[in-house]
């Protein structure tokens, strides 16, 4: 992997992952604006949640056509000057959480309220719009997992961020407002809810995941397994099609993964993507969402681990989160996990 830095015309850093050297970045012609986030979290009182405001957002692009992407490189509306590249990652126009944002005042009717300091990034996975995750050549695939690696370790590396989320969003169903294949990389300036449970239930039963990964491989929800990696339907799955991705060594994130392991993810990460699209002979919309440990705590308790889910729960039906979930975060699954990890390992994921 070659890394090459440079900057667009606002400010916002770029980054390049080659596989070959020699990459002389191409200037940003656009001359933008310089950025100016408004980023605000405010917890809320009766869970102690963090609720981000960000008023910028509802003006980023949305689904444009395929002429005008800017994800795309060298054209008029990229974000990516180059006339083509393996993996770039920059930092995203529109941001949730931003170094850049100006402070707040420390509490609104009683609430808590803070910068929303952090940082979030774009991942494009391949210059080629047409074609997807799944669809890459493994060597690419791993050129992906060591650009998650890298920009795991220098997020981490400030001060403002808690938590680093990779992750990808896939179909128009999710809610994607750009259909060029790529993901996005947070830096949360505080620790998720979800990964605060998960802690403190790992906290309370020392070798949590080593348990659940041990009950997995011997159950039979598995769906591919190497030496280093099984991917499973877990018991309690929340979503018609969920399915965990996790190591058998404990790791913390992205950046403690050796390269056998990294070479191992990248096949069985794409193979695991093929057979979710042939579930229903069609691309699978999913969220594939990669749960580090957080930056300063639980590193010992929280191992990195794939949740991929989608909300399609047969070929012409849909799973809306609707009165149980959405309002009580109490979910109700229409499919037996048991079911959906024996179609998964029956497809043909070629």
């Amino acid at each position: 992997m070659n890394r090459t830095r440079a900057r667009l015309s606002d400010g916002r850093e770029i980054v390049y992952y080659d596989e070959a050297p020699g990459r002389v970045p191409v200037p940003d012609p656009r001359g933008l604006p310089p950025v100016e986030p408004v980023c605000e979290t405010r917890r809320d009182p009766l869970t102690g949640d963090h609720v981000t405001i960000t008023a910028h957002r509802n003006t980023r692009t949305f689904l444009p056509p395929a002429d005008q992407c800017p994800l795309c490189p060298g054209g008029p509306a990229s974000e990516v000057p180059d006339p083509s590249y393996d993996v770039v990652v920059f930092e995203n126009r529109f941001p949730s959480f931003d170094v850049r944002t100006p402070p707040v005042p420390p509490a609104i009717d009683g609430v808590e309220r803070a910068r929303g300091a952090g940082r979030c990034e774009v991942v494009c996975f391949t210059d080629d719009h047409s074609a997807s995750m799944a669809r890459l050549p493994v060597p690419r695939v791993r050129t992906v997992i060591d650009a998650w690696a890298d920009r795991t370790a220098e997020l981490s590396a400030m001060p403002e961020v808690a938590q680093v989320f990779v992750f990808e969003n896939r179909g128009v169903e999710i809610g994607v407002t750009l259909h060029h294949p790529h993901g996005q990389i947070y830096g949360y300036p505080f620790v998720t809810p979800r990964t605060e449970r998960m802690l403190a239930m790992a906290a309370a039963r020392p070798g949590l995941f080593g348990d659940v990964l041990k009950a997995e491989r011997e159950g039979g929800r598995v769906v591919a397994s190497g030496e280093h990696w099984t991917a499973y339907v877990p018991a309690a799955a929340r979503w018609p099609v969920e399915v965990h991705l996790m190591p058998h060594r404990h790791v913390p994130d992205f950046t403690a993964l050796d390269a056998s392991e990294r070479d191992e993810l990248a096949v069985l990460y794409r193979d695991l993507l093929r057979r979710c699209d042939a579930l229903y002979g069609t691309p699978l919309p999913y969220v594939a969402g990669w749960h580090q440990a957080p930056v300063g705590e639980g590193r010992d308790l929280l191992r990195l681990h794939l949740e991929l889910f989608s909300v399609r729960r047969a070929p012409d039906k849909i799973k809306y989160l609707a009165g149980s979930e959405s309002g009580m975060a109490a979910w109700i699954n229409d499919v037996r996990p048991e079911d959906v990890a024996a179609r998964l390992r029956a497809v043909t994921a070629g």
